[in-house]
């Protein structure tokens, strides 16, 4: 079994899985973003949220849009019960909508996306980030906040945003937002897991494995030695690659952190 933690009041496997692949996004350039589109059909999503179901991971995070909206409202129709949280990518004037849509879905936390996050940091606008949190909680659930930089994370820490979890890249790629291309430096995971250490609110790490430029087992060895024991991981799974690749994940993860 994976370890579960206390996350805000949820009780959450410490592997979440992701959703990027889910809607194409697999930071590998255009052509491997369409193949995964094309794979994933409804019926193979929905069959991946089982299968992760069965492998012990009780949670995904999963954008709020209505191509994933549709599909969870089939998928929990048909009987699934993996935990939602929702990542926000909506403008400021639709957020609270997007948010409210997701809790009528079931969503059991929302956080703040980290393009967002990450154009707030160079604004410095906290005003805007406490208003999108403070939207979620009127909704009744945990709200966080994402970044791709550890020093935005550092800031919103540091400055007392209302935030009740952080969701913090481990490369800092936002330069993907700005237009900038694909950045995955070695240098990142390090600084990241640095700070999640020293952010004392529940933390979920992403982009462990720099969009499958790092091996799997490798970047969950290095993640759960370096990231706080209440921490989790969000991972997207394509299993156009693999077709066992939830399994093999959950298992490593359980393995690891037994014997660790």
């Amino acid at each position: 079994m994976i370890p579960r933690v206390e996350f805000c009041g949820i009780e959450v496997s410490r592997l979440i899985l992701g959703g990027n692949p889910f809607s194409g996004f697999g930071h590998q350039g255009p052509e491997r973003d369409e193949e995964m589109v094309n794979y994933y059909t409804t019926a193979r999503i929905k069959d991946t949220l089982r299968r992760a179901e069965a492998a012990g991971i009780n949670t995904s995070v999963l954008r709020s849009d209505g191509h994933i909206e549709r599909i969870l409202r089939e998928y929990y129709n048909e009987g699934g019960c993996i935990q939602w949280i929702v990542q926000v990518g909506a403008r400021p004037e639709e957020f609270a909508g997007a948010v409210g849509r997701a809790v009528s879905l079931g969503a059991k936390a929302a956080y703040i996306h980290g393009g967002i996050g990450d154009k707030a940091y160079r604004e410095q606008d906290f005003d805007m980030l406490a208003e999108l949190l403070g939207d979620i909680h009127d909704h009744g659930i945990p709200a966080g906040v994402g970044s791709h930089a550890p020093k935005a994370h550092r800031w919103f820490y540091e400055s007392q945003l209302p935030a009740d979890f952080h969701v913090v890249s481990f490369f800092n790629c936002g330069s993907l937002h700005d237009g900038k291309g694909e950045k995955f430096g070695p240098e990142d995971p390090p600084l990241a897991c640095e700070v999640m250490r020293e952010i004392q609110r529940p933390c979920i790490g992403y982009k462990i494995m720099g969009a499958g430029r790092v091996e799997a087992r490798d970047a969950f060895e290095f993640a759960f030695a370096n990231i706080k024991p209440n921490d989790c991981v969000n991972v997207g799974m394509y299993l156009g690659d693999n077709e066992n690749m939830v399994e093999e994940n959950a298992a490593t993860v359980a393995d690891i952190l037994r014997t660790g």
